[in-house]
């Protein structure tokens, strides 16, 4: 599809936006009175272009509400965690925990409506959020199924199971819509069942296409597996949501390990399209070229962290460039529109990489495979970085990601020929969360911020405001600068920041979000500081 035409397709949406809660358009530009989408719009960049509140006011930010959910534990979960980034639309948030979706007012917190799902038997591991298209929210349940509701009232629409959770899938994922289609995944851990990415029809819920990670028998990429039998169950799950390229018309996503998770002597090859990023084309579902970010995996470092999109110059030509910040330690930035590689770097540890190819993937050091007496890496157990979202700042030029640093023993405990499961296990023998700004065309590390403690799974949020919010692992919410990396304002919370920070603007007040274990806390400018010079969008001043 032509940018041309799909700009007369959003053209022709508009004219029916007055009728329309979301207006389509809005998930093409920057957010500014919107969230639209989980990461604030398509690129992924977790970038506002807000200035309100900024470095030269951010010590007057104060709490403006809070809102506890009303859902004390859920079951068999101690402890409920809002990971879901909420939607803000025309003054209203919509957030998500498993089972359970909210709106609220986005002035004062106030709960609009609450719609409660009864799984059955579901995985409550977390949930991302919604998807939004028009008047209709989208959103997965524990136990696999897809659900519309009237984004009004929270009233359902219809419902479509698309996972079977007594097969071990997790649905958890906030769906991506692209015009006529909600883009959702599944996820899952070692129980041998292949992972998948669908899209399906927002008005019905009728599936439009499926793209699975591994190929079937005879198909291009079957040569990286054994046999038949090794891609049938051969994991790859799509647990989290993906980007897009509006004018090339890509849709980019991260796929899981492979399983077995720890042996891979019955998987023998590169386990295609297992941790990898791939880019398909969203009306048809066709895989249009991947990049495999770590071939035959054997650590459990899953590929799902956000592929971020950003244009650079580069060589004194201007590139269209993708960069992520994989699981397994390295720093990954390829060419969007071909797959190649432009740029790998590590960002942690990452002494299981024996050399990087001509084509910018790691070859293993087989020697740090997990071992029946234990294999030593200099990387933590979980690896460098998880679900929690990056950001990109298009004015510094870096990518920020909160990474973890240390070491951790992985075993092999199932040497059969033929492993189930996780086959293995892995022991973390200390962990060091650190903030870590990356040059996006170098791939060097700028600045880093020791937290003095593993455990941080906070996301980040840039803005224009030259401000940088995010998380600690000691229940802190921190803006730093985003060009130098110092601290410039904290508030204690009651617990961990859980989510990736949000900001919109309403009634000419900019408004930052966050989740924070059970609670969602809302932070503005008093009226004094942003009618001052450097609350009124004007930059402020160099610190």
């Amino acid at each position: 599809m032509t940018l041309r035409r799909l700009l007369a397709l959003i053209a022709l949406a508009s004219v029916h936006a007055s009728a329309q809660i979301l207006d389509p358009a809005k998930l093409l530009s920057p957010p500014t009175d919107t969230w639209p989408t989980y990461n604030g719009d398509y690129s992924g960049r977790r970038f506002s272009p807000l200035t309100q509140i900024n470095a030269g006011n951010v010590n007057s930010l104060a709490l403006a509400w809070t809102y506890r959910v009303s859902v004390s534990t859920l079951r068999g979960v101690p402890a409920v965690q809002i990971k879901s980034t909420p939607l803000a639309v025309n003054g209203v948030l919509y957030f998500t925990i498993p089972d359970h979706v909210w709106a609220v007012d986005a002035r004062t917190g106030k709960e609009l409506w609450h719609y409660s799902w009864v799984d059955q038997g579901g995985h409550l591991v977390g949930n991302r959020g919604v998807g939004m298209y028009g008047n209709w929210l989208y959103f997965l349940t524990p136990d696999g199924w897809f659900v519309s509701l009237n984004a009004t009232n929270g009233k359902e629409r219809w419902k479509v199971q698309v996972a079977d959770a007594r097969l071990q899938y997790f649905t958890t994922m906030a769906p991506l819509v692209i015009r006529n289609h909600v883009i959702i995944g599944v996820g899952g851990d070692a129980m041998d069942v292949p992972g998948y990415l669908e899209a399906r029809d927002p008005e019905t819920g009728a599936l439009q296409w499926r793209w699975n990670t591994e190929p079937g028998p005879g198909e291009p990429g079957a040569e990286t597996w054994p046999n038949a039998g090794a891609m049938e169950h051969g994991g790859g799950m799509t647990w989290l949501p993906g980007t897009y390229d509006p004018e090339l018309n890509l849709l980019y996503w991260g796929t899981g390990n492979p399983n077995p998770v720890y042996a891979g002597q019955g998987r023998k090859g590169a386990d295609l399209w297992t941790c990898s990023i791939v880019a398909l084309n969203p009306d048809t579902g066709k895989l249009v070229w991947y990049f495999q970010a770590s071939p035959h995996d054997t650590h459990d470092w899953d590929n799902v962290e956000t592929p971020v999109l950003f244009d650079a110059e580069m060589g004194g030509h201007p590139r269209k460039l993708l960069a992520q910040a994989a699981r397994n330690g390295l720093f990954f930035v390829l060419d969007r529109t071909s797959g190649k590689s432009v740029v790998t770097a590590p960002y942690v540890g990452s002494d299981w990489v024996e050399r990087i190819d001509s084509n910018g993937q790691p070859v293993a050091n087989p020697k740090k495979d997990p071992q029946p007496d234990g294999a030593l890496l200099n990387i933590p157990g979980s690896g460098g970085t998880n679900w929690f979202a990056p950001s990109f700042n298009p004015e510094t030029g870096l990518f920020y990601v909160n990474a973890e640093r240390g070491h951790s023993l992985f075993y092999l405990t199932d040497t059969d020929a033929a492993p189930q499961g996780y086959a293995g296990d892995r022991q973390n023998l200390w962990s060091r969360s650190v903030l870590e700004a990356i040059d996006a065309v170098t791939g060097k590390i700028r600045w880093s911020h020791e937290f003095f403690k593993g455990g941080n799974f906070s996301g980040i949020l840039n803005t224009a405001g030259k401000l940088l919010f995010t998380g600690d692992p000691f229940s802190n919410l921190i803006a730093f600068d985003p060009a130098s990396g110092r601290i410039l304002w904290h508030f204690h919370l009651s617990a961990a920041v859980t989510n990736g920070p949000m900001t919109f603007q309403l009634d000419g007040k900019q408004y930052l979000i966050l989740g924070a274990g059970d609670t969602l806390y809302a932070f503005k400018l008093p009226r004094s500081a942003a009618e001052s010079p450097g609350g009124s969008g004007k930059r402020p001043s160099a610190q």
